[in-house]
């Protein structure tokens, strides 16, 4: 028999993980993690080339972040996008006011290359690292939720309490590695502007999908919360209850 306080915490303890999963999975997918606000431009340019070079150019890291600077690029775990004018010729002497948004995907062997440092030939291990990690540990966060919740379906089905103290501790983790996702990538994004200087009329600030990652960890967190206290509370008074009849 379940106390109704523990099955009322269990419920609300659910809902927040909900929230936290769906939060975190919409970060994950979308590319508005960082974003660039850069002024118009004045001069002439070839956007055929720009497109081409975004597209279908060779993956360095000092060309894509030169497009991001330029072109009010944004820039998430799996993509980087542009923002380049919309022109009815192949070159644009004037800021037109609507634009187009190019967007390419990072493929699985360049989220594990390695970084290099901009003057030197040595690997950069700092950077390599931190986006390394703030690839998989989304993925490490998104697969024990989805953990935890085969865990209560079996609790569930055993008719056993004591499942949820595992519920709990996955959870905690989980938002562990939310909250890690996101400073590997603040710094990760500190550490590329400084390495390819950008321009100090370029203005970067956090983006929605940024925030959404940074809710999830609150949210876990509770949950694990919730969890937790819910198994320890039950514990105890089931052993009360077991000694009392013993007693």
């Amino acid at each position: 028999m379940v106390d109704n306080r523990y099955a009322t915490a269990l419920v609300i303890g659910s809902v927040l993980s909900l929230l936290a999963t769906v939060y975190l999975s919409v970060a994950v997918g979308t590319q508005d993690w960082f974003q660039y606000n850069t002024p118009p431009i004045k001069r002439c340019v070839n956007t055929t080339a720009i497109k081409n070079e975004f597209l279908t150019g060779d993956f360095e890291e000092k060309t894509y972040s030169s497009h991001l600077f330029k072109w009010n690029g944004t820039l998430g775990l799996w993509w980087r996008c542009i923002q380049v004018p919309l022109c009815s010729h192949w070159y644009c002497c004037q800021q037109d006011p609507k634009t187009e948004t190019l967007c390419m995907s990072f493929t699985l062997p360049q989220q594990f290359s390695t970084k290099v440092k901009q003057n030197e030939s040595e690997e950069d291990l700092l950077r390599t690292y931190l986006w390394r990690c703030q690839f998989l540990l989304p993925l490490v966060s998104l697969s024990l939720v989805f953990l935890s919740g085969l865990v209560g379906v079996c609790a569930c089905l055993c008719r056993s309490f004591t499942p949820t103290l595992v519920v709990g501790l996955f959870h905690f983790i989980a938002g562990l590695c939310s909250l890690g996702t996101v400073c590997c990538f603040r710094i990760s994004v500190d550490q590329l502007n400084g390495e390819y200087r950008k321009p100090g009329d370029v203005v970067g600030s956090m983006g929605w999908s940024l925030y959404l990652a940074l809710i999830s960890f609150p949210l876990q967190m509770m949950a694990a919360a919730l969890f937790l206290w819910a198994a320890r509370s039950h514990r105890k008074h089931y052993t009360r209850i077991t000694a009392y009849r013993v007693a």
